[in-house]
């Protein structure tokens, strides 16, 4: 069993911001290498502490043999990470999806480019009873170390009990949990299982709840049990949202990390902020057409910057809108110091290729 390097454990542990990387396309659904590595170079400007590939922001569709991307996607990161960052510590994510024999392939290919954990997927696996998800798990983390990821049924996913997540929280090879925690009940479930398995130390919870970010990392969730209270937070998001704007995102990030280490929040200015982060995730996810565009949403963002060519997806279902990126432009006018095009063009100008 490969368990996680104690530097990129001790990032993990503390909370850190972990883009969703996406899939850089030429209007032929070829890969635009050089868009994509500019991409990751970008995220590390900006100043996150890892990158998340091979995930739903990269597009599933990238495992499907017409295309067979996920081999160069986590090949390019990986190569621009040890480029950039040599053995300073830096998480690398790879996104872990399909039956069981397809989720080992997907582990196998991650390990082989150096990625420090999988972000294990649920998703397309509603036959599969619980026991049968912990055991597929279980066999995912035999060969790396295992990002758990619950996708709440309000946003496509499955409902898993605490039963399951506690169970889940037992497997010694987990490191980390996201939670896309749209249902506050259900994400109790997921907070108190990793509370009562013993591990509440051992695990970092992670928002993937990309309607309400800041509250996620301000909140505290308490339990007491036998006269003790235990307090657990999400410290930290592995986001699609983070996926754009990224250096604005990672100083408010920062600013709340802050914040709460010096117990000095004012959480009437980031609450604020938080709804306002908010309004955009609802432009750039297409809340209005039930998350339909919300993958070309973060491409038009990046188009617009000059870090992507187009909004072009690998399934034709993925697209813009009807409304879509007028909704974008209203936000970026709206809240012009969350966005940071400035950055973004200092960048390009600077970058080498």
């Amino acid at each position: 069993m490969k368990y996680l390097n104690e530097q990129i454990n001790a990032l993990v542990q503390q909370g850190a911001f972990i883009p969703a990387h996406p899939l850089a396309l030429r209007e032929d659904l070829t890969i635009d290498e050089e868009s994509q590595r500019r991409l990751t170079r970008y995220y590390m400007a900006s100043g996150v502490d890892g990158v998340a590939v091979g995930v739903h922001t990269t597009q599933f569709e990238i495992r499907k043999p017409a295309f067979s991307y996920l081999e160069p996607v986590l090949r390019i990161a990986a190569e621009e990470i040890e480029k950039a960052m040599g053995d300073q510590p830096f998480i690398k994510v790879a996104g872990i999806c399909g039956p069981v024999e397809a989720a080992l392939e997907d582990a196998r290919l991650a390990v082989q480019y150096g990625y420090h954990l999988g972000l294990v997927s649920m998703g397309g696996l509603q036959s599969l009873t619980e026991q049968q998800l912990i055991d597929r798990t279980k066999a995912i983390a035999e060969l790396i170390p295992v990002f758990g990821f619950y996708l709440q049924p309000a946003v496509g996913g499955r409902l898993l009990s605490y039963d399951f997540w506690k169970a889940f929280a037992s497997i010694p090879n987990v490191y980390a949990i996201k939670v896309a925690a749209f249902n506050r009940y259900q994400t109790l479930d997921v907070v108190r299982a990793v509370c009562d398995s013993g591990r509440a130390e051992e695990i970092a919870l992670y928002t993937g709840n990309d309607d309400n970010i800041v509250a996620d990392l301000l909140t505290p969730y308490r339990f007491s049990k036998n006269g003790t209270v235990l307090e657990k937070r999400f410290v930290g998001g592995l986001l699609g949202h983070y996926a754009v704007w990224t250096h604005r995102s990672v100083e408010l990030f920062r600013r709340i990390k802050r914040s709460l280490a010096e117990g000095v929040a004012d959480f009437n200015s980031l609450l604020a902020n938080g709804v306002e982060v908010t309004d955009m995730n609802a432009a750039l996810f297409d809340v209005k057409h039930n998350f339909k565009g919300s993958i070309a949403g973060i491409h038009e963002v990046l188009r617009r910057q000059g870090l992507m060519k187009g909004t072009w997806c690998l399934s034709p279902e993925e697209k813009l809108s009807p409304g879509q990126a007028e909704e974008i432009t209203r936000v970026t006018e709206q809240y012009p110091y969350l966005v940071d095009d400035p950055f973004v063009t200092a960048f390009i100008r600077n970058d080498k290729i």
